[in-house]
Order: C-alpha cells, then structure tokens, then sequence
C-alpha cells in the first residue's frame, strides 16, 4: 500500500509553538526530554491557564462556566451561612466600635489571604486546597488540611440544622413557627422536623454534581440573606428614631471572668464567618474566561458585600436586643418588636433566613463531599452517579446526627472557629505563601512582613481560642 507520509528522522526536529500565552513548547532534545520554555515578560500576566492540569478540558470548557457575578454569588454564599446569626453576640461581647473594626480587619485579612491561594494555586496548577497545600507542603499537611475541611464544613452544616430545628421547631427558651402559626401538633419533634428538611429539600440539592449548578440557588440565597438584613436595619432604625433602644456599650465588658472568657472566644468565632477559602478552587474552576485577575477581582466584591451585610446585621441585632442577645440572634425574632406589623416581620426574618441556609446548605455540603471523595477514593466526584449519591446519603446522615447531639450553635462556632477556621483562613494560605517564596516565587518584603504577622496572629488567637473554650466547658461543669 502506497504512503504519502515518510518516517521523520530520530534527528529531526519539530517546533510547536502557542504564542498567544507566551509558552513556547519545542520537541525532545537529545537526551529525549521536551523542553519548556516561559517567555513572557510578566510571569503574572500567564493567567490563562486554569487550576485544572487537564490542558484540553481547559481547551474545552474555558467558555463554559459562570460569569463574575454567579462567582461572586457562589462565593458569597460560601461565606453568608449561619456566622451572620452570631455576629450580633459577637458585637455585644466587643461593643461597637471594637465590633466594627474587627468585621472589616477580618474581611480584609480574609480577601488577602484568597488572593494568596488564587496566585499559589495557579502557579502550582492545583484543582484543589488540598493539592495546593501538598504543592507546598508535602503530602501529610495535605491529608491534615483535608480533615480541617472535613471538620469545619460538617460543623457549618449541623449548625444550620440546629438553626433551622430551632427556628421551625423551637427550643426550651423560644417559640418555633410552627408552634406560633399552627399550635401544638407533630412538627413540636425538632428532629422529625429537621429531617423532613433534610430528606426533601436538602438532599435533591446536594445530589447535583456541580456547584456551578447552584448558581441560581446561590443568588437567592444572597437575596433572602439581604431581605433579612433590610428588615433588621429598619426595624432597629425606626426603634432608635423613637427613642425605645437602649444605650449601647462601644467597647468590651471585662466586669466578670464570664464577660473575659467570652472576649477569648469571640475573634475565632468572627474570623470563622469569613471562612470559604475551602470553595474558592472550584468557584475559579468553574468561571468563564478564568484567570487570577479575574478572581481576585470576584473576591474582592464578595468581601465588600459581605463585610456590610455582616456590620449591618451585628449592629441592628445588638441594637434590638441589647444584653439579652442570644447566640443565634433568630431566636429573639419570637417576641414582640414593640413596632407595627411586628408578627408578619417576625415571620418574614424567621422563614426566609431559614430558606436561606437550605439553599446556602448544598454549596457548603460540596465541597465537603469532594473532600471526602478525595481522601476516600482518591479522586474528586463525580465517579458514577450512584458513588455520587451513596456519599451525598451518608453525610447528610452523619450531619444530621449532628445537629441532634450539639447543643446550640455558639459551642460549635468557638471550637471550628478557633482550630478548623483559622488554619483554612490564614495558617495555611500564608505557609503556602512562604514556602513558595523560598522556592523562587518572588514576594516582596512588605508581603512577606504581613504573611509572618497574619501568621503569628492566627497562631496566637488559636491557642488562646483552644485554652479559653476548654476552661469555660470545664467552669460551666463545675
């Protein structure tokens, strides 16, 4: 059989080239090694590359995926969960003006530190937080960062559970909905409440495959979480206009070592509200046209949004209940605010933020499930839609086992806060950070001077998180 082809010689040599990202890929040299070569001026600017090593479903997909803002929903959805609820007993416990600085110091440092993941996680090629903390790291801090994931995002999900248990059901100090609109009836059994919420209406969520999916959801999410905040805001104002709020503290109590111990716990608590660091891979994964820039620009709205909808809330929850604040600020919505309408207000909070927290519950719930994927079977969901839905089964089982044994929402925040939140928010981003540095990646001094003070800082304010929660649970057994 003729041949129009001709074998090319072992000395031959054959140039690809894509100069449209400034990568030149030559043939094999003489040892039968290719050969790599970065030519752009500005390594930053090489930004077209996706965390994703797979370069041909990059090839595929770069124009698939959300847009910024079903990223910036996504992202903010990761972050407005549950911490919101306990930001106005964190704002009594620091008053005011120790509150406000903190909310916006947190939100600050937390973008910085997602900057950090987004650069590193690009530079390494990582689909994943885990696989960027072994890039850096080794592998046994990638298995330790897996678990922190694993810890904090199980933890999240059974305080929603408690939440929704809570608001629905009631507790031993607070009226449920369900008891306010209906009277006494089947619904008073918490746990036959939260998993008839479970088996309905989280579990066809949580079966979707990508979080790109959750788009929709994520945005609604937003919305009810802004409703929220708008009626706060209004009620507290029009409160404060007629001189029926009391005086505030603006700084911290430290009359009593009840009031001290407190103080100890408060920061891991806020810093956990702006924890999403563990989404933030496959967020950009899924994002169109993605590249650092882009992300980070996503970032930095998320955090703008979320640092207002998180002073707002602290600020007009504190404002209302003063020093009868609870540490799950929806369960004082069951009196009477003293204004018109109250009872349709109270209901309209009560129930959309529930709403909220079902359709925050998947986003978080995914990247638990492909942790736990990773770890187990060593490759990231999907593998087969029953794998798929057989793991999404057995978590919602032990989240909702969960939300049965803990007993309300600050004991869970304090500890996640203080050891799970910090390492995933700062300690390991800014390890990352100087690990690579002394690989070559150029950091500046001022860079490198804020990385060893967020780090110090975090370490700091975990041990003192750790010792203060031990010593409370052991005076409140006492």
């Amino acid at each position: 059989m003729n041949s129009n082809y001709t074998v090319i010689s072992k000395s031959s040599s054959i140039e690809l080239q894509h100069l449209d990202n400034g990568i030149e890929i030559e043939s094999p040299d003489h040892n039968g090694t290719l050969k790599e070569r970065f030519e752009e001026e500005d390594f930053d600017e090489l930004d077209d590359l996706p965390l994703i090593v797979d370069g041909a479903k990059h090839m595929a997909s770069s124009d698939a995926g959300s847009g910024i803002p079903g990223a910036v929903f996504n992202l903010a959805t990761s972050i407005i969960g549950a911490g919101i609820m306990a930001l106005p007993a964190t704002m009594k416990v620091l008053g005011l003006v120790l509150g406000f600085i903190a909310i916006v110091v947190m939100g600050v440092l937390s973008e910085i530190s997602i900057e950090l993941l987004v650069r590193f996680s690009n530079l390494t090629k990582s689909a994943s937080y885990g696989e960027v903390v072994q890039s850096a790291l080794g592998f046994p801090m990638r298995i330790l960062s897996e678990i922190c994931i694993i810890i904090n995002n199980a933890g999240i999900l059974v305080v929603y559970l408690i939440i929704i248990g809570d608001v629905m059901s009631g507790s031993p100090d607070h009226v449920g909905v369900f008891d306010q609109l209906f009277g006494h009836g089947v619904w008073d059994l918490r746990k036959l409440v939260i998993l008839a919420v479970a088996v309905l209406f989280l579990a066809p969520l949580c079966a979707l495959e990508k979080i790109d999916s959750l788009s929709f959801t994520s945005a609604a999410s937003v919305a009810l979480a802004i409703v929220f905040v708008v009626v706060s805001c209004a009620i507290a104002f029009v409160k404060l206009v007629e001189g029926r709020i009391a005086k505030p503290r603006m700084g911290p109590d430290f009359a009593s070592k009840a009031a001290i111990l407190d103080l100890l716990v408060v920061i891991p608590i806020m810093t956990n509200a702006y924890v999403c660091h563990f989404n933030v891979q496959p967020i950009y994964n899924e994002l169109k046209g993605r590249s650092p820039q882009k992300m980070d620009r996503v970032g930095r709205i998320t955090t703008f949004l979320c640092v207002l909808v998180y002073f707002s809330t602290a600020v007009s929850g504190y404002l209302l209940f003063g020093a009868d604040t609870e540490s799950d600020v929806l369960t004082n919505f069951d009196k009477d605010l003293g204004i018109q309408f109250s009872s349709i207000l109270n209901y309209v909070i009560r129930i959309g933020y529930v709403l909220h927290l079902v359709l925050v519950f998947p986003v978080i719930h995914f990247s638990l499930r492909q942790t736990v994927s990773v770890l187990l079977f060593k490759e990231p969901l999907p593998q087969g839609r029953v794998k798929t839905l057989a793991l999404t089964t057995a978590l919602l089982g032990i989240i909702y086992l969960g939300s049965t044994m803990v007993p309300n929402i600050w004991v869970a925040f304090k500890f996640t806060g203080a050891t799970t939140g910090l390492s995933l928010g700062f300690i390991f981003p800014c390890l990352i950070a100087l690990r690579l540095d002394k690989q070559g990646v150029n950091l500046t001094r001022g860079e490198r001077l804020l990385l060893w003070i967020m780090l110090s800082w975090a370490l700091l304010v975990s041990i003192v998180g750790v010792v203060g929660n031990i010593y409370g649970l052991q005076s409140n057994s006492s």
